[in-house]
């Protein structure tokens, strides 16, 4: 059957699975989208080329499975890196599909339409993979390696490119299958020492990144045979549920950390007990990791190479049982309390973040952004399930929460998606709501408008005498703006009233923007419980 080379792609992405693209049509890109239109995928439109990609990377994030995105070459791909980054950063699989000027203009330099110096190695800087394909003929194949990059070992974005006219051309063209993925390391000679480097432990904390979620529960039973509590600090939250008497959060962990003999890390950086809290050279750390390269990161640790699910298994197999140190338990049962009751002077964040928390059901999800609610909802901000909770992990991509959120209500529309932003941030993307009210994605949008940019005004008022520059914000009538895109609309200004808004968002349905108007100078720096 003859097809086009937008045929081939189309047909490539059905064989992986793929039922929806995030994308905006260009030059270059004709070919695919009538290829896609065709063949009845579902598309979406944002109204900005980096919200295709802060879509497809929450797609990934809330659902474990491919994102996909297409934007023009050059400037339109650029427009997305920083999605793409926050993608590498948080090892999601995120896939960007883009063009390249015609083949006659390769390397040429005649300043073609969005003509780029050698644009598939800029991208290689910020995805596992970039992919080229030189013919349509050679496209199903680009595809078929970049899904099994993105998924093998380590998961990451991938991006793959063609020129202008293969989208267009026309042949008899082969369809790769899905590839089988790389083989996992095995280093099995390091179970027998992780082992008897744990069980010398009496008051062990597990630290867990996102690897946790494939292993909930060979997790969950490592921590209860330990005895040992678990901490997921962004990423990694909902592995452990915030309800059990073993899942902390990062602020409760924080109080134990003095007392702590063993570290156990899951797939994570380990970044709080290796550089944001006070070192302890001295306590043992045992790390199970599928990267290599991640396990000569942090000196004197003892690696086990593997998948965690894996390893996990192969190491429950090695501890005996054992009995529980009371004193250990009781510091955990404490810092719980302690924590607790300590947070609450983190206002008036902690107040409105329990609001969402207990208007949400256990799925609902919350996706997180660069500012002070986003700060403080690390620990003010129970999780109970895993990939409930969606952050842009070390990156910090301001104004990522929104368009990101956008995506993650694509791939759940079954539960309540929140999203919730500081005006600097959400104002990144605000002609989102366009596409919210034009798609139907019914995300509750919750700005907490100080109308500052209030990291910034706050470290300038306190580390450069005061002198500001660049921090503070004028900002629209957020109401009109809200009705201005078809989108309903609350301004509340209590915790209470939060909780009442997003309830009646929940049962009325469609997207939603919710606004709390503050003063900068009576927010809580939530940072206090996060740094050692």
């Amino acid at each position: 059957m003859a097809m086009t080379g937008g045929d081939v792609i189309a047909a490539s992405l059905r064989a992986h699975g793929v039922n929806t693209v995030f994308g905006i049509p260009g030059a270059q890109l004709y070919g695919l989208f009538d290829a896609l239109q065709r063949d009845g995928m579902r598309v979406i439109t944002p109204r900005h080329e980096q919200t295709c990609a802060y879509m497809a990377f929450g797609y990934a994030r809330a659902s474990g499975q491919a994102g996909v995105y297409s934007v023009v070459p050059g400037p339109g791909v650029l427009n997305t890196a920083a999605a793409l980054l926050t993608a590498w950063g948080c090892n999601e699989p995120v896939l960007c599909l883009t063009g390249q000027v015609p083949t006659a203009f390769l390397g040429k330099g005649r300043g073609h339409l969005h003509e780029m110096r050698d644009q598939r190695a800029t991208l290689a800087g910020i995805a596992k993979s970039a992919e080229r394909a030189e013919r349509a003929g050679d496209v199903s194949a680009a595809v078929a390696h970049a899904f099994r990059e993105m998924h093998s070992l380590k998961p990451g974005p991938a991006t793959v490119e063609m020129p202008w006219e293969q989208f267009t051309a026309e042949g008899e063209f082969e369809i790769v299958r899905p590839l089988e993925r790389h083989p996992d390391p095995v280093a099995d000679v390091a179970i027998g020492a992780a082992a008897r480097a744990i069980e010398k432990a009496q008051r062990p904390m597990i630290f867990v990144g996102p690897a946790g979620f494939e292993s909930r529960d060979e997790v969950l039973r490592l921590a209860e045979l330990l005895h040992a509590p678990v901490v997921g600090f962004r990423s990694g939250r909902g592995v452990v549920s915030n309800r059990h008497e073993l899942g902390l959060t990062i602020a409760e962990a924080r109080r134990l950390w003095p007392s702590v003999d063993c570290i156990i890390g899951i797939g994570t950086r380990l970044e709080v007990p290796s550089w944001r809290w006070q070192a302890r050279p001295e306590v043992p750390v045992v790390r199970l990791e599928i990267d290599a390269e991640e396990l000569t990161r942090i000196s004197g640790t003892l690696g086990v190479l593997g998948r965690a699910k894996t390893s996990l298994i192969a190491l429950l197999e090695e501890i005996g049982p054992r009995i529980a140190s009371p004193d250990w338990q009781a510091a955990i049962r404490s810092a719980r309390v302690e924590t607790a009751e300590a947070i609450k002077e983190i206002s008036p964040h902690h107040g409105y973040l329990q609001a969402i928390r207990q208007a949400l059901p256990d799925d609902g999800i919350l996706v997180e952004e660069v500012c002070q609610a986003g700060f403080a909802s690390w620990y003010c901000y129970p999780v109970y399930e895993p990939r409930t909770f969606i952050s842009t992990g070390f990156e910090g991509t301001l104004g990522f929460g929104f368009p990101t959120a956008l995506g993650v209500k694509v791939t759940r529309p079954d539960v309540p998606v929140v999203s919730i932003a500081g005006d600097g941030g959400f104002m990144f993307a605000a002609q989102e709501l366009a596409t919210a009210a034009q798609y139907g994605i019914d995300v509750i949008t919750v700005v907490f408008n100080n109308s500052a940019f209030g990291n910034v005004k706050r470290d300038q008022q306190q580390n450069f005498n005061g002198r500001l520059i660049g921090a503070e914000l004028r900002n629209p009538d957020f109401g009109k703006l809200a009705a201005a895109f078809h989108v309903d609309f609350a301004r509340v200004s209590a915790p209470a009233e939060l909780r009442k808004a997003i309830e009646t968002a929940m049962t009325r349905g469609g997207p939603w923007l919710i606004e709390v108007p503050l003063s900068i100078e009576n927010e809580v720096s939530p940072w206090k419980f996060i740094h050692g």
